[in-house]
């Protein structure tokens, strides 16, 4: 493994290194404007949400690196301290790219990047017609990081009025993920999107209390089929199967099949075994996971 140093190379170079490991970055694409109302729309890939209650996001135009200058934005907000930071997803990416481009003061990139302006409810900035979903925001602080060349500067937002596309929510108002679209950045040109295909769920150890590694047998965690995610996700139930479980899961055709055709060799018998469980796990039955991997217990 190579260690970097950040002071040991340039700026630049340490940049490309971050930006190409932190990722995907979700884009926040803020639209603001100055004192005479001028409007500037710029993304950003420094952005996140850091609390529920206030609702608050937090994005960064670092100055540039190359020349270090800042940015409109930045510029704006610290005399009009208020942003909309629209959402992208995969129908708008080449125009938000567009709007990226480093276009002079009083220049429009709604305009330039054909995006249509609508009025925001609660402050002056104008939110974006096209973005799925976009939060008004009161700027609550600025905190540079630095005065150099790619130091940042935080953008500290409360959140005063969300707007989504209807199509996007379920039947209870909560946005339906796979139903969006949603753009983010990695290093270099490089972005990602999400769909359907694309995501997976993992149930939340929240309100159960998993085994954990430690409570795996050892031959399960040494096994050479089982993955790092398989033991992960086998040591988030709460307790292991019973005696009966295991012994009516025997008597399952898959399972009988394993068990009479290995009988005499414990090491295959084992693979096989964790092969099958692992087909188990893939397909989220983890109860029934578990129930295959520990029919050697009672053989």
């Amino acid at each position: 493994m190579t260690s970097i140093d950040p002071k040991s190379v340039s700026t630049a170079h340490f940049h490309s290194v971050l930006l190409s490991a932190v990722a995907p970055r979700p884009i926040a694409f803020a639209s603001t404007i100055d004192k005479e109302g001028n409007v500037n729309l710029s993304p950003f890939s420094f952005f996140n949400a850091f609390s529920a209650n206030p609702p608050i996001l937090v994005f960064s135009p670092a100055r540039r690196v190359r020349d270090n200058t800042t940015k409109h934005t930045l510029e704006n907000v610290l005399k009009v301290p208020e942003v909309v930071i629209n959402i992208v997803d995969y129908p708008i990416v080449e125009q938000m790219s567009l709007a990226s481009t480093e276009y002079g003061d009083g220049v429009n990139e709604f305009v330039k990047a054909g995006f249509t302006e609508i009025p925001s409810e609660k402050i002056k900035p104008p939110r974006v017609k096209e973005s799925p979903v976009s939060f008004e925001c009161k700027v609550l602080e600025v905190k540079a990081m630095g005065d150099h060349g790619g130091a940042g500067n935080l953008i500290i937002c409360e959140v005063v009025m969300a707007h989504v596309q209807d199509h996007l929510l379920t039947d209870d108002k909560k946005i339906d993920p796979t139903r969006l679209e949603l753009v983010a950045r990695m290093g270099g040109n490089w972005y990602t999107k999400t769909n359907s295909d694309s995501m997976f769920e993992i149930p939340k150890p929240l309100t159960t209390m998993g085994i954990g590694f430690d409570q795996l047998p050892e031959n399960v965690k040494n096994s050479a089929v089982l993955t790092g995610n398989n033991l992960g996700r086998l040591a988030n139930v709460e307790y292991i199967p019973t005696k009966n479980e295991i012994l009516n899961m025997a008597r399952e055709p898959e399972v009988s099949a394993i068990l009479e055709s290995f009988a005499d060799d414990e090491e295959n018998l084992e693979n096989e075994l964790h092969i099958l469980a692992q087909k188990y796990l893939d397909s989220g039955e983890t109860a029934l996971a578990w129930q295959v991997i520990l029919q050697g217990e009672y053989l």
